[in-house]
């Protein structure tokens, strides 16, 4: 076995998988679905299978094994996603050479150089150069076990201590620019630190590989503020969340996420006790972080700063948020303070009631529209209105919309019925001519259910495959899989999915999986009479269509004169009516 298989061999695809999406399983089958990572959707179609092994989402069309899996939501060469598995379960590596690439070395050399830096401001932090950053923390109220916790450090203002130190470690000057850790002096020769006198925050990945930093001055006439990283080939700033690698089982368990501003919004929330918060990495919210959020949640609490920019913000997230199907809340602290400040104020117990107790997004949206309409204006209503029908448009449960058109109603001080016929003037106007459905998987409903009863059952394939024929098979969209069923259970071993999977080619792969998967998510097995039924009717189907084409050959070669041909025909067609007659009989 080498080493892809072992290692495949030794992972449950479905705890990968579900560390990354939230999986249901289906009925008592092996199968389970989730919303798909790879693209935006709002009815899962992404197909996970425990018992083969790889996933499959019948809405974007990608599929494939864990390996594949982690690469592509990682974003990792085949070499990459293969450490990462073999490295978190124990499964012994190969030497690097044997699967070493251009773009795995690329982005090895940059994961090397982040976490080489990421120690090196850590140990800043610890010394004497150190001192002015400890203070800031001291004062922000931040413990020595939180700066551990959040691994961060100090970049001192000298601008050559980075540069020299992976200079030393034989990184190349094209190796360290890329890494947008070292920058390229404008006039002159040479290179310098692109953090200088920053406190540092690293940002992880979601498997916990620091793949970026922010720095935050800690002299006021350093411009600007907050500096970030830029992106990178290991970081793709509009789809990373700051601190979901740690957030991630608190929010499996309280099923939402804290969503807050900054670096240290996440670390006061986080440090008294409330751990399912994240904040976007130094940008405003985008729709990829949108789109991570919802692999791991269906409801988020929003808790952006209270000022102006606070609060065009969380009126931005919202819109975002509505858009990928979220359920949206929004908290709205007492004295205009941020979130962790409160926090520090008020305790852990007391920010947790405002989370529990924080209002829908509309009731939000209704105190904002309060402060920017004349309400006792008829001109000021309609505006409010048409500031808030938006929001109330993208409720996808209709229950909750019909009592949000209530709400709004009550807000503007008009009949509900108003509201309501104005509500669906708007609503017929935008909708969509075509409702999203899920594909279809394209293959037979009748090949599926035997295709899954030969790979599930050995009676099956002991009984029912040397009575296939293989002209009927050849009917088949999916001969390519019959054919390597026929070669798998022929070859002496004990037979696998992985075996049969092993002699298909690139199409031959996608059928099999997609034939699995579309019968499983049905949610319920094959049994020994469901298959044999179904092959009584695949082998009449085919039968029938068979008498039909040599009755045409029979006619056709009459007319033409060709008698030999057509007795040659007639012959093949009595054959068939006494096997026809001899399988009815039995």
């Amino acid at each position: 076995m080498d080493f892809a298989e072992q290692l495949k061999s030794s992972i449950d695809i479905v705890k990968v998988a579900g560390e990354y999406v939230r999986l249901k399983r289906l009925g008592a089958t092996s199968n389970y679905k989730g919303l798909c990572p790879f693209h935006q959707e709002k009815t899962p179609s992404f197909n996970v299978n425990q018992t083969r092994q790889f996933y499959k989402c019948f809405g974007c069309g990608v599929g494939g094994d864990v390996i594949k899996f982690v690469q592509e939501i990682e974003g990792l060469s085949f070499w990459e996603s293969a450490k990462m598995l073999a490295e978190r379960y124990g499964v012994p590596l190969p030497k690097r050479s044997d699967y070493s690439d251009a773009e795995s070395k690329q982005r090895g050399a940059l994961m090397d150089m982040h976490a080489i830096a990421a120690r090196l401001f850590q140990d800043n932090l610890r010394g004497p150069q150190g001192g002015e950053a400890r203070a800031y923390l001291a004062k922000r109220g931040v413990s020595q076990e939180v700066i551990d916790t959040f691994e961060l450090g100090y970049a001192e203002p000298s601008g050559q201590v980075l540069t020299r130190k992976l200079s030393e470690r034989n990184f190349s000057a094209e190796q360290m620019e890329a890494s947008g850790l070292v920058r390229k002096r404008n006039e002159g020769t040479g290179y310098y630190d692109s953090f200088r006198g920053r406190l540092m925050f690293p940002i992880h990945n979601e498997s916990g590989k620091v793949i970026a930093f922010g720095g935050r001055a800690m002299n006021d006439e350093d411009q600007p503020k907050y500096l970030n990283s830029p992106e990178t080939p290991i970081y793709k700033k509009t789809s990373v969340l700051y601190n979901l690698h740690r957030a991630r089982e608190a929010v499996r368990r309280s099923g939402r996420v804290v969503l807050v501003e900054g670096y240290m919004d996440v670390i006061g929330v986080y440090a008294a006790g409330v751990k399912e918060v994240v904040a976007s990495c130094g940008t405003a919210l985008t729709n990829g972080q949108v789109r991570t959020i919802h692999r791991h949640a269906d409801t988020v609490v929003v808790n952006f700063d209270p000022d102006t920019a606070g609060a065009n913000a969380t009126e931005k997230a919202i819109q975002l948020l509505l858009d990928e199907g979220l359920h949206v809340r929004v908290v709205a602290l007492d004295g205009g303070l941020d979130p962790d400040e409160y926090c520090k104020l008020n305790g852990a117990e007391a920010y947790r009631a405002k989370l529990d107790g924080a209002a829908t997004y509309f009731h939000w949206l209704a105190d904002r529209a309060r402060t920017r309409f004349d309400m006792k204006t008829s001109d000021g209503r309609v505006a409010a209105f048409k500031f808030l029908l938006p929001a109330v448009q993208k409720i996808s449960d209709k229950l909750e919309q019909a009592a949000t058109v209530n709400d709004l109603a009550s807000y503007l001080g008009v009949d509900p019925g108003l509201v309501l016929d104005q509500f669906k003037k708007s609503a017929a106007s935008r909708r969509a001519p075509v409702p999203q459905a899920e594909p279809a998987s394209g293959i037979p409903h009748m090949e599926r259910i035997l295709l899954n009863a030969l790979l599930s059952s050995d009676r099956a394939r002991a009984e029912m495959l040397p009575a296939l024929l293989p002209e009927l098979t050849d009917s088949f969209v999916t001969r390519e899989v019959f054919e390597g069923l026929r070669q798998a259970a022929g070859a002496g071993a004990e037979f696998s999915y992985s075996a049969l999977e092993g002699r298909l080619q690139g199409p031959g792969k996608e059928l099999l999986r997609d034939a699995v998967t579309a019968d499983e998510s049905s949610g319920e097995a094959v049994s020994w009479e469901q298959a044999q039924a179904c092959l009584r009717r695949l082998e009449s189907d085919f039968r029938k269509r068979r008498f039909a084409e040599l009755k045409d050959r029979v006619k056709s070669a009459q007319r033409e004169g060709r008698d030999q041909e057509a007795l040659s025909w007639m012959a093949e067609l009595n054959r068939l009516e006494r096997e026809s007659r001899g399988t009815s009989s039995g």
